[in-house]
Formats: C-alpha cells, structure tokens, sequence
C-alpha cells in the first residue's frame, strides 16, 4: 500500500521475545490494567521479560504498572501477558500504546483481552463491580489510527460497529454465572487525563450515554479491531466518579480498590480462559 509503513523495531521486539522465551505459539493476549497485574498469579509455567529487554517496548511510569511480559500457559496454550501499559498522558504520543498491539498481531494473536481500572458514573454500579464493555466513547482527544496506516492488512477506515466481540461478552457472562459473579455491561468513555473529571463532565458523559470512565483501553480496542483480532474489554470499578462520590479522588484508592477485587477479577479471567481455549 502506497500509504503503508513499518512499524519500528517489530522484528527486533520479536527476537528479543523468542530468543529470550523460545517459539511462541498463543492464540490469546492479556494486557492488565491499573490493579491488574495479580491475574500473573491465576497461571503456571511463567517465563518473564523485562520490557525494557524488548526494542521498542518501553517501561510504564506509572505506580501498578510492573512492565513485565509473561509467557504464560493453560490447557497446553501460550497466553501473553502484559503486567502493565503505557498511557497517552505520558506525554509520549501513541506510538508506545500501539506498539504492544502491532507486535501481538506479528506475533499470530487472534484475541486480546484489555483490562482498566474505570470511575463509575452509572450511579447502579458500586466500588469493586465489574463491567463488561460493549462499547465506548474516545474523548481523548485524538486518535492513533491518524497517519500512515502500519499495516497492509489495516484498512485505512475501520468499521467500529462491533469493536467489542460480541461471542467473547457472551462467553463472559456465561462465566460470571457459572461462578456467581455478578458483572454489570456498558460503555466506556475514555479520556486523555492525567486529570480526574469534573462533576459537569461527569454529568455530560452520563447524559451521552457512558456507565464508566477511564484513560486507556479504547485506542489499543481500535487499533486491535483493525487488525481484525478479537477484543474484549473490562473494567473493575475502583472509585464513583466525580460528583457521584463525595471523597477526593486519588489514584491511590484506584490502586486499593482493585487490589481487594482481585480474587473475583482472576476467577472470572480464568473461567472465560477455560472455556474458550
């Protein structure tokens, strides 16, 4: 394509992988978000890897973010795990919240699971829920599909009609019931941050229709919907948004509000692992 261009440092990120963690065959990715990164624990047979020993990887800034990939196994498959991501607020543009998914697809992965820490502005929803999305909202003010497309498979104007594998929300709630979970399902708006919300934006996205708030997950969503892998997304709500909560927010909280959910986050993980793979 004449308005194609290769992504830099994918073949070396690839070696850098198999020379260090061997072949790898995995048909799932994981990419965990702010209090996350304990789903590490729910696997057997780990070999890890530092991103800072991978070419183009780049380590998070951010406090719950370890920066470490995990080639994990269940039922005899490989699953990558990524314990932590980069963020737009960083300053750093999207090249490095891109760059994970572009080597996920060089890599042979037809299904990705994105994970957030999200502020509930559904006011049904309580600290320690867990959503399933089915859509989203990009009030990021940008968006890392703009520029040269990076791959001759990438169409230059993705349809988004169904970003969210609607079979994977199936599975999802068959395995929040076979082990009495009880998720919520929605739309997620994200934003750039690093900025909590303001109670009238809070309002604004509840009347546009969001159930939830965050700073990540929908570009690696967009750009993993146009290499065409299957995606699916959720969110732990650690913190009512603001306006709906009377406290402070704090990215603390977040952190504590995930940690004590993590028991349930990992069971529903596993289950809808098991039952696809």
């Amino acid at each position: 394509m004449a308005n194609s261009q290769k992504v830099p440092s994918l073949e070396n990120a690839l070696d850098d992988i198999q020379s260090n963690l061997g072949r790898i065959k995995s048909e799932i990715a994981i990419i965990c978000g702010s209090g996350w990164g304990g789903l590490s624990e729910i696997f057997t047979n780990q070999k890890k890897l530092d991103y800072s020993s991978i070419r183009g990887m780049s380590r998070p800034t951010v406090d719950g973010h370890q920066g470490i990939l995990n080639l994990c196994e269940l039922n005899d498959k490989h699953i990558i795990l990524f314990q932590g991501r980069r963020h737009f607020y960083e300053g750093e543009g999207w090249g490095p919240i891109a760059f994970p998914i572009h080597l996920i697809h060089a890599l042979g992965i037809k299904t990705i699971f994105l994970t957030n820490a999200a502020g509930g502005i559904n006011e049904s929803y309580k600290v320690g829920d867990l959503m399933i999305i089915n859509d989203h909202l990009n009030f990021m003010g940008g968006n890392p599909l703009v520029g040269p497309v990076p791959n001759s498979e990438m169409p230059r104007f993705p349809d988004q009609s169904k970003v969210y594998d609607p079979k994977l929300i199936k599975e999802a709630h068959k395995a929040a019931k076979e082990n009495n979970i009880q998720v919520k399902e929605g739309v997620y708006v994200a934003l750039s941050g690093p900025a909590f919300e303001t109670p009238s934006e809070i309002k604004a996205f509840r009347t546009l229709g969001a159930d939830v708030v965050g700073m990540s997950t929908v570009p690696e969503a967009m750009l993993a919907n146009s290499y065409g892998i299957k995606t699916f997304a959720l969110s732990c709500i650690s913190n009512m948004a603001s306006g709906i909560s009377k406290e402070k927010l704090s990215h603390q909280d977040v952190q504590e509000a995930s940690n004590l959910a993590l028991p349930k986050m990992q069971k529903l993980i596993l289950s809808i692992l098991r039952n696809i793979l």
